[in-house]
This record gives C-alpha cells, sequence and structure tokens, in this order.
C-alpha cells in the first residue's frame, strides 16, 4: 500500500499541484493540507480518494502557485473590544485574572477571512478543475501502488507453497503418531513393571493408545490449513480490496499453526509446526501491504 504521485495543472492564471503518497494501514486514513482558502475541498477530495483506495495511511498535500493571492485573515477590532470589556468585567467581579489576548482570540467573529474577489460561477470551475486534477494524482497512486502488488502477489505466492508444502509433510508425519504412542507407551510401560509380576494386557494397552491418539490428532488442523491456502490463492487472483479478508486469514493459518504444536507429541512433527509458523509470520507481514 506504499506509493507517491504528484500532478500539476493548470488553475486560472496559476498552477495547481498535488502531491499524494501513501503507507500501510489496517484501514483508511486520509491527513491533508491545503492551502488558505481552499479547505471547502476537503470533503469532497475525501470523497474522491474513498472511493478509489481501501486502506493505508494517506498524505495530501495541495500547493497553489501564481494567480490570485488569497486575502490575508483580518481581526475586527469591535468584536474584540466587546470581548474585552465582558471579560475585563467579569474578572473584576469574580476576583479573576485579566483575560489574556490568546484565548479571546480564538472566540467566534474575531479572525475573519476577506470575501475572495471570483465570482460564484469562476469559483465552482475551479474547483471542479482542483477535484479533477486530484482524481488524476488518485488514478496515478492507484497505478504505482498496483506495481508493487504484482510484486507483493508473487511473494504472497511463494509463502503461501511453503505453508502447503509444510502441511503436507506435517499431514505425513502425523499419520505415525498412533505407532509411535504405542511403542512408546509399551516401553515405559515394559519399563515400569520390570521389576514387579504384573503385566497390561494388549486390550488395555489399545484402549490407552487410543485415547492419546484421539489427543493428539491433528487431521482438522490439516483440513483447514489446506482449505485457508485455497482460499487465499482464490483472493489473490481477485485483485483489489482484499487486504482484511487475507488479513483474517492469515490470522487463522496461525491459530491452526499454533494448535498442531499443541498437540504435537513427536519432536518432528513439533518442528514442522514451528516451521508452519515462521511462514505464517512471513504471510502475516507481507499482507498489511496489501489493499
Amino acid at each position: 500500500m506504499t506509493g507517491f504521485a504528484r500532478v500539476s495543472g493548470p488553475l486560472g492564471q496559476g498552477e495547481c499541484i498535488f502531491e499524494v503518497k501513501s503507507v500501510n494501514g489496517r484501514g483508511l486514513e486520509i491527513r491533508m493540507r491545503l492551502p488558505n482558502g481552499f479547505e471547502r475541498l476537503e470533503r469532497a477530495l475525501r470523497d474522491v480518494a474513498g472511493k478509489r483506495l481501501k486502506r493505508g495511511n494517506l498524505q495530501i498535500q495541495m500547493n497553489v502557485l501564481g494567480g490570485e493571492t488569497v486575502a490575508p485573515p483580518r481581526i475586527d477590532g469591535e468584536t474584540l473590544r466587546q470581548y474585552l470589556d465582558l471579560a475585563r468585567d467579569l474578572a473584576a467581579a469574580n476576583g479573576l485574572e485579566a483575560p489574556r489576548i490568546e484565548a479571546l482570540m480564538s472566540l467566534p467573529g474575531v479572525i475573519a477571512r476577506a470575501e475572495s474577489s471570483r465570482d460564484a460561477d469562476e469559483e465552482e470551475g475551479q474547483d471542479a478543475a482542483c477535484i479533477a486534477l486530484f482524481e488524476q494524482a488518485v488514478e496515478a497512486l492507484h497505478g504505482a501502488r498496483a506495481a508493487e502488488g504484482r510484486h507483493l502477489e508473487a511473494a504472497l505466492a511463494t509463502h503461501l507453497d511453503d505453508i502447503e508444502r509444510l502441511t503436507g509433510a506435517a499431514e505425513a508425519q502425523a499419520a505415525t503418531q498412533p505407532a509411535a504412542l504405542r511403542d512408546r507407551l509399551s516401553a515405559q510401560l515394559a519399563d515400569l513393571l520390570k521389576d514387579k509380576a504384573g503385566q497390561v494386557s494388549a486390550e488395555r494397552l489399545a484402549q490407552e493408545v487410543a485415547l492419546l491418539a484421539v489427543k493428539a490428532d491433528v487431521r482438522e488442523e490439516i483440513d483447514r490449513l489446506r482449505a485457508h491456502v485455497a482460499e487465499a490463492r482464490k483472493l489473490l487472483k481477485q485483485g483489489d480490496g482484499v487486504g482484511r479478508r487475507l488479513d483474517f486469514l492469515a490470522q487463522e493459518f496461525n491459530r491452526e499453526a499454533n494448535t498442531l504444536c499443541s498437540k504435537s507429541t513427536d519432536v518432528e512433527l513439533t518442528r514442522l509446526g514451528l516451521d508452519l509458523k515462521t511462514s505464517v509470520d512471513r504471510l502475516r507481514e507481507q499482507v498489511q501491504n496489501v489493499e
């Protein structure tokens, strides 16, 4: 979701420039800096960005060079004096400190901006030109992010291949667990009972092994991991707007890998589970870059 775009175009007798850049973010967060006199465009610009982009921290900088000079703000002296008189009277009546000028300057009506010399039709036309130029900037940013996305798609596909390979290896290793459990339990019992006359029957031994095998069964986790891989590949083919769903799938991958490790009674299966968690972590990190 990282990218940068800069576009410029004529605006009346001057020039309008938009610079737009984005970095990773879970949602769409927009910050913008607009020149004095163009604050009215903020809502329209946010709408344009929101229709084209879904995720990322977006920073928008608009500059206007040349053309009509925006009138500076002015102080309404009469309004300020009225506020000052009222504040002084209240302070004197209640034993308070004298009013501070910076507090009074923030009151409504004290600072006013001079009206623009443009008529309504001219202003509307310039607003439309600014919005059209910003649409070009957003499209250029989207193109830059798409170019990065093509490289990112290859990296995600590689991580999914690793997860699928490790899932297959874990499935094969898990299939050997019942026999390994039986051999381990038989050896442990033989060691415990070697100096005693008793012996555990084959039927009782089979029951104990079955109970342990049920607790260590990871077939559900394996099936869900395979299903998640298939769904992730399907989402990658869809293109735009799948970042949140891929993020959710990455969390599910991590949950299944954790459960597989916790159920494992075999050193090799645990190692495969840890390798699987590493691949999932790499996938989760890259998914944060997907819109």
